[in-house]
């Protein structure tokens, strides 16, 4: 059984690929990558059909991740077939909730950085859209730092599914 997981972030060309490409390197790397199924998009259709942001293509690939993405808008018909759906920031776990079908789909959607210890109260990762590349530089740090966490979470999943 694939566990599912979705990065939502605003225009999917800045956060959520980087979570996406980060995460999918953290599963492969845990051998989870046949069990564990990582994608993005955003909470609107701005960019759809159009790659990453340059300044994420530029960081993720000078960390060594996969920076190969195509912008798309979330789906409210997703819900049905997601486990888990990560946000990036308070407005788009407000924006998915309220497009959740159900209840039961409400609760699939997390905040990334409630999965790390270290966050504190702000969960938020900035938007860095707007910024100058530190801000992407942070971005990756916080992304980074979340997906241990996420990890843990996912794998207890995944193998408690396997039992």
């Amino acid at each position: 059984m694939t566990y599912r997981v979705c990065f939502v972030c605003t225009g999917n060309i800045c956060r959520s690929p980087m979570a996406e490409s980060v995460f999918r390197a953290r599963v492969a790397e845990a051998g989870l990558d046949g069990l564990v199924e990582v994608d993005s998009a955003g909470t609107g259709g701005w960019h759809e059909g159009e790659g990453a942001d340059p300044r994420t293509e530029t960081v993720l690939r000078g960390h060594g991740y996969d920076a190969d993405h195509t912008a798309r808008q979330f789906d409210a018909s997703w819900f049905a077939r997601l486990d888990l759906v990560v946000a990036l920031d308070e407005s788009h776990l407000r924006a998915l909730r309220r497009l959740a079908p159900t209840e039961r789909d409400a609760d699939k959607v997390r905040l990334l950085r409630s999965y790390d210890p270290a966050a504190g109260d702000d969960l938020d990762v900035p938007d860095p859209y707007y910024g100058g590349p530190d801000g992407f530089d942070a971005c990756l740090e916080m992304v980074e730092s979340a997906s241990s966490g996420l990890l843990a979470a996912v794998r207890k999943h995944v193998e408690g599914h396997a039992a």
